[in-house]
């Protein structure tokens, strides 16, 4: 028998595992982090900035072809932090954003953007699918 709670999900779109870098803009500063896991209506990611809840922040990062199962896109999302969790190694601390909106960027648009190169994460699954509008 167990005593750990029960959990309801309260998710409802598909969570695809990505480890993608972004760019985090916030009161006209930009910091470097990759996400661990995002949805058409969230994303989860780690940054050194120190974010606090409620806050406003622009996410920039490349939508890898997995998931736009055509090329790969340039993609700007707005929303606000929900909780700020510290990581294990004190570095780096985990964000949770509601996404309110997010756009696929055009071709001029990105050329002051400075590339990203994609990271994967060891034993990731590479997991496919479309992420909802």
């Amino acid at each position: 028998m167990s005593t750990d709670p029960i959990r309801l999900e309260r998710r409802a779109g598909q969570r695809f595992a990505l480890h993608l870098p972004l760019a985090v803009h916030f009161e006209g500063r930009t910091a470097p982090g990759f996400t661990q896991d995002l949805s058409g209506r969230g994303i989860f990611f780690y940054t050194e900035a120190a974010l606090a809840d409620g806050s406003v922040v622009e996410l920039t990062f490349t939508m890898p072809s997995e998931i736009t199962l055509a090329e790969s896109m340039r993609v700007r999302c707005r929303g606000r932090v929900l909780r700020v969790t510290a990581s294990d190694a004190g570095a780096k601390n985990g964000i949770a954003v509601r996404l309110d909106s997010y756009h696929y960027l055009a071709p001029d648009e990105c050329a002051s953007i400075v590339p990203l190169a994609r990271t994967a994460a060891a034993g990731s699954s590479g997991e496919r699918g479309t992420l909802p509008r």
